[in-house]
């Protein structure tokens, strides 16, 4: 059953076995696993559930309709815009459907440093097989790579670096171009495709438009959720409270932090909302003599990771992709005004662009505001600002390999190099310095939000444990990439619907002995 939040005419009380914040990769697995498994489950989503028919391709259409804040959420000193899903399917709707495990070395570095048990790769292999298999992931063939990536690999090949396919859960792909805008074509095997109708074919209830306002605890043990039924235009109408002994978070790595929060959950140790990270990320632009038309096919089908070693204590934490922005997205991010930004939109088909995301140290906040909305807090530290830079200078060099005449990075004031010797040797750091990615040097971009309620055995260094129920309320589970103890250097997608499916084993049998 699905019940739309501006369909519920009155307040209401609702009974079940399990009831699950957020239907992403995290929220939607959970779901399914339950409902599989014979619990009455009730999910709920602040945003919509839409389907193929919804997706226009506009930008200021899809926008509003697939992230939080309308795509505009902020770190609070607005250095940093972080990227989250508001819709049924979270993050999966609108994402890349890059589809990369977690690392071995980032799961020993866990076990190892943050007291986290049973989740080597050993542990969680079948997982990890079991989701790629249901979401169909597979790697992109040559034949489908843009000319943008493309263009990634000949520089990459050209330096004789280290670089690869990736692989995506897509099926009946047309290559349009406009994955982050949604999917007109139903390809994407997202959450709201594949987990949540087979959660709601097992009986599973979806209350969608319906916004949670805290968890219901007695200081030892989870009681529920009070929601809010919203009103055609997203505001609070009608009270919806749901009862069950056991609670899954998995509203994102923002959204968890903050209802937990509001909440008021147990905090002994000050570990709640702490250990932000979010793969902070920054153009560079490369003008190509031919048309690229970086908007049109598959995006995000080649990486670079000769400068991304994850093991603890690297010099080298960037991972370089693509990253083509639509002409909206192109205009806020390419410099000037009037004629000279005209100028810059004129080169529109002609440019390649590449991201250097930072495998981060960096910690920041996330906390709740007065009126209850999530409280961002960021500063990337010097030696992150130093790995971006290092991504920076890599991702020129890799443009000017494939043939580029020229490269920008769109910092303040912007660097625009046309000589290829600029970026190379001990001139390199003169051209893009160490601090372009200190606050308001550059425009900064985060897809990955994680680790604000962080799992691990030892209370006073986490929030959950390993198997991902609260350290001091009982009953109460977090399956988002809330619970990565670090940064992880890639995309989460899979990460997380696999420690959902994994975790989700210890949310069964609580249920059961509830």
């Amino acid at each position: 059953m699905i019940v739309r939040g501006p369909d519920v005419s009155k307040s209401r009380v609702v009974e079940c076995d399990v009831v699950v914040i957020g239907t992403g990769a995290g929220g939607g697995m959970a779901m399914r696993r339950l409902a599989e498994a014979g619990a009455n489950v009730v999910a709920i989503e602040e945003g919509p559930l839409l389907d193929a028919s919804d997706m226009t391709q506009l930008e200021d259409d899809m926008l509003p309709k697939l992230y939080q804040e309308r795509g505009a959420r902020m770190t609070e000193d607005f250095s940093v815009r972080v990227l989250g899903g508001r819709c049924v399917g979270g993050s999966t709707v609108h994402n890349i459907n890059l589809c990369k495990r977690l690392a071995p070395e980032v799961l020993r570095h866990w076990a190892e440093d943050f007291a986290v048990s049973g989740l080597g790769e050993p542990e969680l292999r079948p997982s990890f097989e079991r989701v790629e298999h249901e979401l169909d992931v597979s790697a992109i063939p040559p034949g489908d790579r843009n000319r943008n990536n493309r263009l990634l690999q000949r520089g990459v090949e050209a330096l004789g670096w280290r670089g690869g396919a990736l692989s995506h859960n897509r099926v009946g792909c047309q290559k349009s171009g406009f994955c982050a805008l949604g999917c007109p074509f139903a390809a994407k095997q997202s959450s709201e495709k594949v987990l949540v109708p087979a959660a709601l074919a097992r009986g599973a209830t979806l209350y969608t438009e319906t916004s949670a306002l805290r968890i219901l605890h007695d200081g030892s043990r989870a009681l529920g959720v009070l929601a809010a039924a919203l009103d055609e235009r997203g505001r609070p109408r009608h009270e919806v409270r749901i009862n069950a002994p056991v609670v899954v978070l998995a509203a994102s790595a923002i959204g968890s932090a903050t209802l937990a929060h509001r909440s008021a959950l147990p905090d002994p140790h000050a570990q709640l909302g702490q250990r932000l990270h979010l793969h902070p990320g920054a153009a560079v632009v490369g003008v190509f003599a031919d048309p690229v038309d970086g908007d049109r096919g598959i995006p995000q089908s080649y990486e670079c990771t000769e400068w991304l070693d994850l093991a603890p204590g690297s010099d080298k934490r960037v991972w370089v992709t693509t990253a083509f922005a639509h002409p909206i997205g192109a205009a806020v991010t390419l410099p000037g005004f009037g004629r000279r930004h005209r100028e810059w939109m004129k080169r529109y088909r002609h440019i390649a662009v590449l991201s250097a995301m930072v495998h981060d140290e960096t910690v920041g906040q996330v906390s709740a505001r007065r009126d209850g909305r999530p409280r961002i807090r960021y500063a990337m530290s010097e030696a992150d600002s130093a790995q971006l830079a290092l991504g920076l200078r890599a991702g020129a060099r890799i443009l000017f390999a494939a043939g580029a005449k020229s490269v920008l990075i769109p910092s303040v004031p912007p660097i625009e190099i046309s000589d290829p010797a600029a970026v190379d040797g001990d001139r390199a750091v003169e051209t893009i310095p160490d601090q372009v990615g200190l606050p308001h040097h550059i425009a900064l971009t985060a897809a990955h939000p994680m680790s604000t309620l962080p799992l691990g055995d030892d209370p006073t260094r986490s929030v959950v444990q390993s198997t991902g129920e609260h350290h001091q309320l009982s009953g109460l589970f977090v399956l988002d990439g809330s619970v990565f103890p670090t940064s992880i250097g890639g995309p989460p997608q899979i990460p997380i619907y696999t420690l959902s499916h994994h975790l989700s084993a210890h949310v069964i049998e609580r249920a059961k002995r509830s």
